[in-house]
């Protein structure tokens, strides 16, 4: 991203006008209703639990180089996530040369192998002001071009509903303070583009149950199994119900040997969902694991035999697997 140098004439302009453009919007400018529709909402539909003010200033700084926005706002992120990167590390990962910036795929895929979830937010201010309430310090990527669009990451890390101010790190700057509605106007540019970097034991405010699931599937592909395993554990927490976690994390436990521990996970979900056949195929495959075959044929015994069924296949593969132990066990 193209690295903007401001003078401290143009931020006092900005500052200055910015600041009577949101305490219009702020007051009711109804004509402004158009041009930021978000922050005008935000006037009347202040988000229900979020205080008015909230300001992360442990939040680390990383001041960027040249075109460099991506991986410094990357590596705050990251670091407020528990981990130490090297930003020459990142550089490489994120930084594309012939760009001359970062391309929001690669701001995603790169916390997943530092063992991180990152989780792209819905494109809501409202989201945005919950996130960092919670806690957690957002990336966004907005146009500060004047005349020609330049994009820019940077982190949001507080806002000030009273004066109508959003707090960055950003370029060089470790506390920029930005109009609510100035702050839309470049943000709104990039599709309000906004992505949290989580450790694998806390899931974002914001995040949705399917969402969530493929953030984390996608970090397990890349990151380290434990990692992984938290992720699974830490999405049950939040939706005990959840079917898809509940086989995540048994698959995570089953990998890693933790075969019981896998067992115990699938009967908790199976108690609760009887008459899923996923469950019931990875549970009688775990029991048969861990030497316990008729227990595992008997949890197969209300599952359909028609081949058109759904997971008829697989469900036929287990019983075969199982079948097979114990005719090699007969045998011995």
């Amino acid at each position: 991203m193209t690295h903007v140098t401001r003078s401290p004439s143009w931020r006092r302009v900005l500052r200055t006008a910015g600041t009577l453009l949101a305490a219009a919007v702020l007051g009711g400018c109804a004509a402004l209703n158009p041009l930021v529709p978000q922050t005008v909402q935000l006037r009347t539909e202040w988000p229900q639990g979020v205080p008015q003010q909230v300001e992360l200033a442990q939040v680390p700084f990383h001041a960027q180089d040249d075109y460099q926005c991506g991986p410094a706002s990357l590596a705050m992120a990251l670091q407020w996530a528990g981990v130490q990167p090297s930003l020459p590390q990142l550089i490489e990962q994120v930084w594309l040369p012939s760009r001359k910036g970062s391309l929001q795929l690669e701001m995603l895929a790169t916390p997943r192998r530092y063992g991180r979830v990152s989780y792209r937010l819905s494109p809501s201010y409202a989201d945005l002001l919950r996130e960092v309430a919670a806690g957690n310090p957002v990336i966004v990527l907005q146009d500060v071009g004047t005349m020609f669009t330049q994009w820019h990451y940077a982190v949001v890390n507080g806002f000030d509903y009273a004066s109508g101010t959003v707090y960055l790190r950003s370029g060089t700057d470790p506390r920029q303070e930005m109009p609510f509605s100035y702050f839309e106007r470049t943000w709104m540019k990039g599709g309000y583009w906004a992505m949290v970097v989580m450790p694998p034991d806390k899931v974002a405010a914001t995040a949705t149950p399917e969402r969530w699931l493929e953030a984390v599937i996608a970090m397990s592909r890349v990151g380290d199994a434990a990692g992984a395993t938290r992720a699974y554990d830490a999405m049950l927490a939040r939706w005990p119900d959840n079917l898809a976690a509940s086989i995540g994390l048994a698959n995570q436990l089953h990998g890693a040997g933790k075969l019981e521990d896998a067992a115990v996970v699938l009967r908790r979900a199976l108690a609760r969902d009887p008459r899923s056949v996923i469950l019931r195929n990875n549970l009688a495959q775990t029991l048969s694991d861990l030497g316990q075959h008729f227990e595992a044929l008997k949890v197969l015994e209300p599952v359909s035999t028609d081949a058109t069924a759904p997971f008829a296949a697989e469900i036929k593969a287990t019983r075969q697997l199982i079948l097979g132990r114990l005719q090699a066990r007969a045998s011995s």
